[in-house]
């Protein structure tokens, strides 16, 4: 792994927050219809007050180690939620080699998550080896600081004592347990994972545009609400304020943060809110084959056809080729046509263009999938 890591080393519910080294995990689990419950601003809630400076320094990053942290947690809590049910089926088998007894005591099912496991998110183009290189560089004792925060009253794990022990070594350890994870977990779908991550930044740059920070904030996440220049989130278990003091604000979409909103607000670390991004319903759903007679693949050719199945989620023309097997100027050509005819829309994100196959694509997809289409019958 990056970084030069030496691999020589071979609960308590509603715990009270006694300091800023700790990343507050905010519930809003949904019932089987994924309807959340309303917030309860009459309780505890931790306000963020930003300034002039804080409100012009708002910006967006992805995080790789939230996704690792964020699964870990839920996997901890032994609740996998449906929308991630494939996921689990796909990675079961891969991670049999993971030290998964360490990990969840690291990240264990806790109203608190340790925030020395959310360093290193600065922009959309953020690594894996990145971040575990800043982590493998922390501070022992911020280390042993969060993890007795998690854990509260209740007695560490030995063998997660034992590695916070270590100190600098332990901290090597982490990240190694937490990259090999990673590989076996989170890397082969991360292509699939930064779509959906892309999706979402698009509408959230839209609806700044449009409509400024009260149109960004209006629909980030059902506990947070904005009075003014201060942020205001519901939460169960914890009661706090913190001024941001010019040091802005990251926001993280992530995939296996939905249904929760992860707030950090260590001096350590740059604030960000880690929230569910959009479109995660859409992440696992199993590619779709054309069969030799497939009707729509007949209609427009199989190769936009298969274009169009592909495109559930935003993908730039490159690694729409590269899943496809076509090069791009093909691949280009062929979405030229498909945006023509409405099936297809496209919009710019960074350097790359992203396209999607539009409601109507969707529906002529559902249709010729369909196992039988009744014909309509004509009466004179």
């Amino acid at each position: 792994m990056a970084g030069g890591l030496d691999r020589s080393i071979g609960h308590a519910d509603n715990p009270t927050v006694t300091g800023w080294g700790i990343v507050a995990s905010i519930s809003a689990w949904v019932n089987a219809f994924g309807s959340a419950a309303e917030p309860k601003y009459g309780g505890p809630v931790i306000e963020l007050r930003l300034s002039t400076n804080d409100l012009s320094r708002v910006g967006f990053a992805y995080s790789p180690l939230a996704e690792v942290v964020t699964s870990l947690h839920m996997l901890a809590g032994g609740r996998v939620r449906p929308v991630h049910q494939r996921w689990l089926e796909l990675v079961r088998d891969r991670l049999q080699g993971v030290d998964l007894e360490l990990l969840s005591a690291i990240v264990p099912a806790r109203p608190l998550i340790a925030s020395f496991l959310f360093v290193g998110a600065d922009d959309p183009r953020t690594t894996i080896e990145e971040q575990l290189s800043v982590l493998a560089s922390v501070d022992p004792t911020w280390i042993r600081t969060d993890m007795e925060s998690v854990w509260g009253s209740d007695r560490m794990p030995p063998h997660a004592a034992r590695v916070v022990a270590l100190g600098s070594q332990g901290i090597q350890r982490i990240a190694h347990e937490l990259y090999d994870y990673w590989l076996a977990a989170i890397a082969p779908f991360w292509p699939r994972m930064r779509s959906v991550l892309d999706g979402d930044l698009t509408h959230r740059a839209a609806r700044l545009t449009n409509g400024g920070l009260d149109a960004l904030w209006a629909d980030l996440h059902q506990e947070l609400r904005v009075d003014g220049s201060t942020i205001r989130i519901d939460k169960p278990h914890h009661s706090c304020q913190h001024d941001l003091s010019g040091s802005g604000l990251r926001l993280v979409p992530s995939v296996f943060a939905w249904p929760k909103l992860v707030v950090d607000v260590n001096p350590r670390n740059q604030p960000a809110l880690t929230y569910g991004a959009r479109g995660v319903g859409r992440l696992w759903e199993q590619d779709t084959e054309l069969d030799e007679g497939e009707p729509l693949g007949a209609l427009m050719g199989r190769t936009r056809a298969l274009i169009l199945v592909r495109l559930a989620l935003p993908l730039s023309t490159t690694r729409l080729a590269a899943q496809i097997g076509y090069s791009p100027p093909a691949v280009s050509q062929h979405l030229a046509v498909l945006r023509r005819c409405g099936l297809v829309s496209s919009w710019r994100a960074g350097r790359s263009v992203l396209y999607q196959r539009t409601a109507l694509a969707t529906g002529l997809l559902a249709a010729s999938q369909a196992d039988e289409v009744p014909a309509r019958r004509l009466h004179s």
